[in-house]
């Protein structure tokens, strides 16, 4: 499974945007999708994560209320809509792909990784 993670960007506090991730090679309907991030200095983090059929999501409470994961598996793509953003979310965003039958928030769970979206959110 290759993954591509797009939509990063420049926004402003309080702003939005919406990241994709497109995977090739293989249908990922049958994976839990996850977004991580990263900021300098920080170690890797999720931020969300969906079941294989949408009906289970996480949300860490650091952004509970502000990120909404969602996927088409007919279009083989995962989605993060970020909203009220702030320049604690400026990272590296990471889309990842695993497969097992309970949602993991922990990257060393995930097997599949995509390359990263810059997210810079300034005051």
């Amino acid at each position: 499974v290759q993954l591509q993670a797009s939509g990063g960007g420049l926004v402003q506090a309080g702003g939005s945007l919406r990241l994709s991730c497109a995977a090739s090679g293989r249908t990922v309907s049958g994976y839990n999708m996850g977004w991580f991030r990263q900021a300098p200095g920080k170690e890797r983090e999720i931020v969300a994560t969906i079941s294989w059929n949408g009906r289970m999501t996480y949300y860490p409470d650091s952004v509970k209320g502000r990120f909404t994961i969602s996927r088409d598996n007919a279009k083989n793509t995962v989605y993060l809509q970020m909203n009220s953003l702030n320049p604690e979310d400026t990272a590296l965003y990471y889309c990842a792909a695993e497969m097992g039958p309970i949602l993991h928030t922990k990257a060393a769970d995930y097997d599949y990784w995509g390359q990263g979206t810059l997210v810079t959110v300034s005051s």
